[in-house]
C-alpha cells in the first residue's frame, strides 16, 4: 500500500464545490478525483483533502491523498489522470509520502486571494474571476481595515449562515492588499477559516473602501459575534484557495512577503 499526496488546481466555476455531493448536484473535485484515480490505479479510490471550497470557488493549491496498491508510478498520475479528469482540474503534482500522513494533520496554515475589478466598465476576461466593483474604492481605508482584523479573535461576525459548530475563535497572521490597473488583490493568511470567512473578510473591505462602515468600528463588529451586524458575503468567482502552508518556514516567508508589499 502507498500513500500518494497530490497538489490540484481548479477553476472552481462551473463545479459544485470539492466535497464530493450526490451527481445530480453537479460534478466535484473530490468525486471527478476518485473517479480519475480509480480508473488509473485499477481499484477504488478515496481521496482526503486539506480544505474544503464552496461551489464557484478557485484553487491554485489544494491538497489531497490517497492510498493504493495500484502500481502506476507516481510521477506518471498527473499525466494519467488527464484524459479522466473535466477540462476544469488538473493534478499538479503528485509524490509518495509515509503511510501515516494525513492532509488535514499537518497543517500551518493557507493564504486565500480575493480579487477585485475596480473600474466603472466591466473586464469581460476576467469576469470569472473577480469581483466588479463600479464605484471607487478607498485601498487606503481597506488596508487599516484589514490590519484591524489581524490577530487572535472570536469571528463569528464574519462567519457564513449554516456554519456547522466550529471553535470561532482563529487567528489571521496577515492581510494585505495589492492595486495594479484597477485590480484589487486581498490575500488573507490565518491558521483556519470558518464557512464564508473569506468571502465575508472581502465583503466588510469593500463596504469600508465604499465609506458604509469605517475602520473604527471593525472591533465592535467583532464583538458583537453577530453576522447581521455585516453586509452581503463577496460573490464565490474572486476567491481563490492560493496556498497551504506544511511547513513552518513556508508560512512565515509568505506573511513576510504581504507584510512588505
Amino acid at each position: 500500500m502507498r500513500n500518494i499526496r497530490l497538489i490540484v488546481a481548479y477553476d472552481g466555476t462551473d463545479l459544485a464545490g470539492y466535497q464530493k455531493q450526490s451527481a445530480d448536484k453537479g460534478i466535484t473535485v473530490q468525486g471527478a478525483l476518485e473517479k480519475a484515480l480509480s480508473i488509473i490505479c485499477a481499484e477504488p479510490i478515496q481521496i482526503y483533502g486539506a480544505s474544503r471550497t464552496d461551489a464557484g470557488v478557485h484553487a491554485r493549491f489544494q491538497v489531497c491523498a490517497f492510498q493504493t496498491s495500484g502500481s502506476i508510478p507516481v510521477e506518471n498520475i498527473p499525466r494519467a489522470t488527464i484524459a479522466h479528469l473535466p477540462k476544469d482540474i488538473v493534478v499538479t503534482e503528485a509524490i509518495e509520502i509515509p503511510l501515516d500522513w494525513k492532509p488535514r494533520n499537518n497543517i500551518f496554515g493557507k493564504e486565500y486571494i480575493y480579487s477585485i475589478y475596480n473600474r466603472e466598465i466591466a473586464d469581460p476576461m476576467g469576469q470569472r474571476y473577480h469581483w466588479h466593483i463600479k464605484k471607487p474604492l478607498d485601498i487606503e481605508a481597506m488596508r487599516q481595515a484589514g490590519k484591524a482584523l489581524e490577530g487572535t479573535h472570536d469571528f463569528s461576525t464574519l462567519k457564513g449562515a449554516n456554519t456547522t459548530p466550529v471553535d470561532p475563535v482563529k487567528t489571521i497572521y496577515a492581510i494585505g492588499i495589492v492595486e495594479t490597473n484597477g485590480r484589487i488583490d486581498i490575500s488573507v493568511v490565518g491558521d483556519g477559516f470558518l464557512y464564508h470567512m473569506v468571502r465575508n473578510i472581502a465583503g466588510l473591505l469593500v463596504d469600508v473602501g465604499l465609506g458604509r462602515k469605517s475602520v473604527s468600528r471593525i472591533p465592535e463588529l467583532l464583538a458583537a459575534k453577530d453576522r447581521k451586524r455585516i453586509g452581503k458575503t463577496a460573490p464565490a468567482q474572486g476567491l481563490v484557495l492560493e496556498e497551504i502552508f506544511f511547513t513552518a518556514d513556508r508560512l512565515h516567508t509568505v506573511i513576510e512577503r504581504i507584510k512588505e508589499e
